[in-house]
C-alpha cells in the first residue's frame, strides 16, 4: 500500500534544508581522540549526508544552506556539485561565519563520540528570505532536519519551507537530527520538533528523539503510542529507531513492521542514521512497500558503520541491493 504520493512530474526527488558540515575522522582506530593525531577530512552533517546518499542512488537532489564564505566552503559547495546536486540555493554566509566542525572519535566497531564545534555557525544563519517557494515548488518532497530549528534565523527559514511545503502539497519529511550543541532547554526542542512534526508526512527519529519532541505534549514511553499521537495529526508513517535492537515503521492504517539490523563488521557507531533515512527515503519516492523501504534502510545503515566515512560511503542503489542479496542468503529475511 502507498501511504504518500509523489508527484513524479517535479524536477526535483528531495530538496533537503539543514546542516552542512565538515567531518575530521581520526585514522588512529580505536584511541581516545586526545591521542588521536591524523584524521581524513569529508563532508558531513547529517541531511548533507543524506543529501550525498540520494545522489548516489540515483535521484535528482537539491539543497537550501548558508556555508561559510572560504575555503571550507568551496570544499562543500564543489563536493555536492561532483555528485550532481544541485547548489543553486547553498548562499555564502557574509559575517564571517565558519562551517561546524566535527572531531569524531572512534574507541572500538561499539563506542564512538563526536565533539562538535558549532559556535557562530554558518549553517543557523540561513535566513527566510534564502527560502524560495518556486524552488520549493520543484520537489516531490522536502526534507527539513531538527538542527535547522536550533537557533534564529535557521528556526525562521525552516518554519518556512514547511509552510510553503504544505501550501503547495509537498509531502515533508522530518528528520529529528537531534544534536544537544547550541539549544537552551529541552523545552525550547520540544516546542519547536512538535511543531514540525505535526505537520509532517514522516517522521524519523530515535527514541531518545521523540521523547524530547513529546516533552511538554507528555512523552509516550511506548513506540505505538508517540506513532498514534503524530498520526492524529496526519502524519502518514512514523518511524521509531532503537540502534542494535532495529526499527519500526508504524503506518497510518494501523499497520506496523520492525526491521533487524543486517550483521556486519562494524568500524564505527555513527553514520549509519544517515544512511538509513537515504535508502528509506529513496525507496518510498520509488514506490516500494514500507517493509522494502526499512529493509533498504536496514542494509544502508550497516554498510555506513562498516566504513570509515558517511558522505564518502554512501552506496549505489545496485551496491545496497546486492548486500541486501548477501546478507539475506546467510542470515534470512530481516523484516519481521
Amino acid at each position: 500500500m502507498q501511504y504518500i504520493t509523489f508527484d513524479q512530474t517535479k524536477e526535483y526527488d528531495l530538496i533537503l534544508l539543514g546542516r552542512v558540515a565538515i567531518d575530521f575522522n581520526p585514522v588512529d582506530l580505536n584511541r581516545p581522540l586526545e591521542v588521536s593525531a591524523n584524521f581524513n577530512k569529508y563532508l558531513g552533517g547529517s541531511p548533507a549526508n543524506i543529501a550525498v546518499g540520494m545522489a548516489r542512488l540515483g535521484k535528482k537532489v537539491g539543497f537550501i544552506a548558508r556555508v561559510s564564505d572560504d575555503q571550507f566552503g568551496d570544499y562543500v559547495t564543489h563536493y555536492f556539485q561532483k555528485e550532481g546536486i544541485d547548489t543553486s540555493h547553498i548562499s555564502r554566509c557574509r559575517n564571517g561565519e565558519n562551517l561546524g566542525l566535527t572531531f569524531t572519535e572512534i574507541i572500538s566497531p561499539s563506542e564512538s563520540r563526536i565533539l562538535m564545534y558549532r559556535d557562530g555557525v554558518a549553517d543557523l544563519m540561513l535566513e527566510p528570505e534564502d527560502v524560495d517557494e518556486e524552488y520549493i515548488k520543484k520537489t516531490k518532497a522536502l526534507l527539513i532536519s531538527g538542527t535547522a530549528l536550533a537557533a534564529s534565523p535557521s528556526r525562521e527559514a525552516a518554519l518556512k519551507a514547511l509552510m510553503l511545503a504544505k501550501k503547495n502539497h509537498i509531502p515533508v519529511i522530518f528528520d529529528i537530527d537531534y544534536r544537544a550543541y547550541t539549544w537552551k532547554s529541552e523545552d525550547e526542542i520540544s516546542v519547536y520538533y512538535s511543531l514540525v512534526a505535526a505537520q509532517s508526512d514522516v517522521i524519523l527519529g530515535s527514541r531518545e528523539e521523540f521523547d524530547l519532541t513529546e516533552r511538554i505534549l507528555g512523552v509516550c514511553g511506548d513506540d505505538g503510542e508517540s506513532a498514534k499521537r503524530w498520526q492524529g495529526y496526519g502524519c502518514k508513517i512514523v518511524v521509531i529507531k532503537h540502534g542494535k535492537e532495529g526499527s519500526t515503521a508504524y503506518t497510518c492504517d494501523g499497520s506496523h513492521y520492525t526491521v533487524k539490523p543486517f550483521p556486519t563488521n562494524a568500524m564505527k557507531g555513527f553514520g549509519g542514521g544517515d544512511g538509513y533515512a537515504s535508502s528509506f527515503i529513496r525507496a518510498l519516492i520509488d514506490g516500494c512497500s514500507v517493509p522494502q523501504a526499512l529493509e533498504y534502510g536496514s542494509a544502508s545503515a550497516s554498510m555506513l558503520i562498516s566504513a570509515h566515512s558517511c558522505s564518502a560511503a554512501m552506496p549505489t542503489l545496485s551496491e545496497v541491493e546486492a548486500f541486501i542479496r548477501e546478507e539475506k542468503a546467510k542470515y534470512g529475511e530481516m523484516v519481521v
